[in-house]
């Protein structure tokens, strides 16, 4: 494994920082996630793989609270999130508590959802001035140094249009980890991006990952994700069909409906 720092964070004394528990998400009448349980320890870099539709991006938008989920239980570091007991009833958060809640989490998504009006290094220093309140001058520092750490310092004053996607998402991602979340989630961040640009943007997770940040992903990058993951997640149909450690999954999956999944892949 490329991330060294997670094998200690995966011990069994390692504290969880993200447990999910029992988490069902229906659409109306679709039952999306059935039953998902998912811990991770700190410095854990996790992906989750499965064909489209097996609930994985749904998965990460819960634990973002994007989505309002049924029943279950999903907690960073020991807080419960999107929901607290009153009278023994299961009830939702305020929003300002669910803004709180959600600042826990960083996420980038397949889009880049960059600001069209603004630079870059606006698109950056934003929430860190009106979330996290801070100086001006300080958020600039914070946004330059993030924006210096995924190679992007020298476009800080180009607008998203004058940027290529790779370059798009970098940003993306430089404003996500710049809020200094607990936890980062990565929702495809390479599927709306041109070959030859996936690289560039992949070599910014694994960055991340090396530096010891806990991380869950959604990828159909397989080499990737075995060369990144402390652990690999299979989903099929809303639930967790199989996990453990790359090695094992990619090359001695147990289930068949991994197994059927693997031959339609290159790792």
């Amino acid at each position: 494994m490329t991330h060294p720092e997670a094998s200690v964070a995966t011990t069994a004394a390692a504290p969880a920082l993200l447990r999910i528990q029992d988490l069902h998400k229906a659409f109306q009448t679709v039952e999306v996630l059935k039953g998902v349980d998912v811990t991770l320890a700190r410095g854990d870099v996790v992906t989750i793989i499965g064909s489209s539709g097996s609930g994985k991006t749904t998965l990460l938008r819960c634990v973002n609270l994007l989505e309002e989920f049924q029943r279950g239980r999903i907690e960073i570091d020991g807080q419960a999130i999107g929901y607290r007991e009153q009278g023994g009833r299961r009830v939702p958060c305020t929003g300002a508590e669910v803004a709180r809640h959600r600042a826990l989490t960083g996420m980038a998504f397949q889009q880049f959802n960059l600001f069209p009006h603004l630079t870059a290094l606006r698109n950056v220093t934003l929430g860190l001035i009106k979330v996290r309140k801070l100086a001006r001058d300080e958020a600039v520092a914070i946004a330059e140094k993030w924006l210096d750490r995924v190679g992007m310092l020298e476009r800080r004053n180009h607008y998203p249009g004058q940027l290529s996607g790779g370059q798009q998402q970098r940003v993306a991602i430089a404003r996500a980890v710049a809020m200094t979340p607990r936890l980062m989630l990565f929702d495809e961040v390479t599927s709306a991006l041109d070959p030859e640009l996936v690289n560039e943007v992949l070599s910014v997770v694994q960055g991340l990952a090396q530096d010891g940040m806990t991380m869950l992903l959604v990828t159909h990058e397989m080499r990737f994700a075995y060369e990144v993951s402390d652990r690999i997640i299979f989903m099929n149909q809303g639930r967790i069909e199989e996990e453990g450690p790359p090695a094992d999954l990619f090359n001695q999956p147990k289930s068949l409906r991994l197994k059927e999944f693997l031959k339609t892949i290159k790792i």
